[in-house]
Parts: C-alpha cells; sequence; structure tokens
C-alpha cells in the first residue's frame, strides 16, 4: 500500500532489504539521492589483477556492466487520477527502462503541490518494466482516526520521481521521469422544461457543477466555469454543442434555448487543471408540432 507523507531525511542506496521476491512496500520517509552507487565497477577492478596488464582491457570490458537508464513512466495507463470523497482510488505506475543485466527493483516517490508526496516500491515484472500501485483517497475510514490522504490544495500536476535496481546491483535515480495530473473529481445534473412543449416555444435549460472538495469531504458547488449546453436530436446518437454558459458562484446553470425537434439535453464540463470532467445525462424533451 503506498504511503502519503511529507518527504523527511534520505535514504542512501544499499540500505534496502527485501525479504522474499514479492511485491514490496516500505514506510520510510526518505527523499531519493541524487546518484547510486556502482558495485559493478568493484568488480572490474578485481579482475583486471587477477589476469594480469597484459589482458586487463579485455578483461575489464567483459566483466563491467553499463549503468541502469530509465526511459519513462505511464501512470494510470495515461489517464488523469481523479478522485472523489467517498471511496479509495488505485492506480498503477509503470516504470520503463533498461539494462545488460535487466531491471529487478523499483522505488518510486510521487511529489506533488505543497508537500503532497506518495511513496512505494515493488520488484519488476520484466527486465524492462516495473509497476508499483498507489491508492490514495480524500475521505475518513470508517472508524479511523487516520489522517486522509488529500487536502484541495493537492490538485494539480505531480511530478514523478524513480531509483531503479538492476540485477548486477547497479542503480540509477531518475527525478522527474514523468507528470501527471491528479484532480477533484466532478458531477453535473441538468433539467430540460417544459415536458412537452410545443413547437417554437421556449425551453429552460438548468443545472448543476459541483466538484469534490477534500477538505470537508462533501461536494460543492464549482463557481465561474464554462460549460457547454449540448443537444442531440431524437434517433441521433451524436451531441452538439448550442451554447456556453458560465456557472454562478454557487455553481448553477441557466439558459433559454428555442424548442425545434425532439431530443435530449445536457451540460458538458471539459474539466480543468484541478478538476475532471463531467457530463450531464441526457433529459429528453417532447417537442409537439
Amino acid at each position: 500500500m503506498s504511503r502519503y507523507v511529507p518527504p523527511m531525511g534520505e535514504r542512501q542506496v544499499g540500505e534496502r532489504e527485501v525479504s522474499s521476491p514479492t511485491r514490496a512496500t516500505h514506510a520510510s520517509w526518505r527523499k531519493p539521492v541524487r546518484s547510486a552507487a556502482r558495485r559493478g565497477a568493484v568488480v572490474g577492478a578485481v579482475a583486471v589483477v587477477v589476469v594480469g596488464a597484459g589482458a586487463s582491457a579485455d578483461a575489464t570490458s567483459a566483466t563491467s556492466s553499463s549503468e541502469p537508464v530509465v526511459s519513462g513512466a505511464v501512470i494510470n495507463s495515461g489517464h488523469d487520477v481523479i478522485v472523489g470523497i467517498t471511496r479509495d482510488v488505485v492506480f498503477p505506475v509503470t516504470v520503463t527502462g533498461s539494462d545488460d543485466s535487466g531491471l529487478s527493483f523499483v522505488d518510486v516517490d510521487l511529489k506533488g503541490p505543497h508537500g503532497g508526496f506518495y511513496t512505494t516500491d515493488a520488484f519488476c515484472e520484466t527486465a524492462t518494466d516495473c509497476t508499483t500501485v498507489f491508492t490514495v483517497n480524500a475521505h475518513l475510514a470508517p472508524g479511523s482516526d487516520d489522517p486522509v490522504d488529500l487536502a484541495n490544495a493537492d490538485a494539480g500536476t505531480w511530478s514523478v520521481d524513480s531509483l531503479v535496481d538492476a540485477n548486477d546491483g547497479d542503480s540509477v535515480y531518475s527525478p522527474g521521469v514523468a507528470t501527471f495530473a491528479l484532480k477533484r473529481a466532478a458531477q453535473l445534473t441538468v433539467n430540460a422544461a417544459p415536458e412537452p412543449v410545443a413547437k417554437g416555444a421556449q425551453i429552460t435549460v438548468t443545472g448543476k457543477l459541483v466538484r469534490a472538495n477534500w477538505d470537508t469531504y462533501r461536494y460543492a458547488g464549482y463557481a465561474g466555469r464554462a460549460v457547454k449546453l449540448q443537444f442531440r436530436p431524437k434517433g441521433s446518437s451524436t451531441y452538439a454543442t448550442v451554447a456556453t454558459v458560465n456557472t454562478s458562484s454557487t455553481g448553477n446553470l441557466r439558459t433559454t434555448v428555442k424548442a425545434v425537434k425532439d431530443g435530449y439535453w445536457r451540460w458538458n464540463f471539459t474539466g480543468s487543471a484541478t478538476t475532471g470532467p463531467a457530463k450531464a445525462a441526457g433529459d429528453f424533451v417532447d417537442v409537439r408540432p
């Protein structure tokens, strides 16, 4: 299970102790070091002494290894991480890289705004891919006194640091190998009235945009956001944008349109830097001649 804490102290490469080759996590609070020990270099030096000066270059080449390389990371299969107020959100972070001996173990740190910090680790599933799993939440577990993971200030862009070990003992620390968005969940409602309505008459479409408040464990109105009003004719599968309306100070939406044909009306919010997208279910209006 991932742990959320402010980063404290330092943890040197080589301090890791793993008891069995299964997915593992640790609760040590640390900031990854900037460089890693090269145990392979010691092996190469010993080989030179054994074979003699005449063959030292060949022996060093044969016994030394290249440093592992981290090529990138994929968070939540490439999607934003969106968190509400009622349940844990679990998502993978896969670090990819290479080494001539293969990758064996990875530590991953997630660093967010205002000191947000998660850490976990795992054995690599292949020689080039290492996947860790993070769990985040913005709610209190029933009967628990544990602090919640997230506050509103934590929403936004997070960065990924990794510390990867290879099978030959080499390690490499890669800060800022990737970024991702951790966002507050949003919800939308819609109501189109009257129903039915005469063709050419006015339809009033209302609704409300709310988003998760990670400080109060409730949903609250999202003010001053542009939301699209969309219409889908009966028998069609495609919505088209009819108007764009800004939410009020309480997140409310209201506008009027002319009744032309039978169809479905909905509000569509595409999201912001801190808040995920939301679409209301279409509300059908019967338009009569």
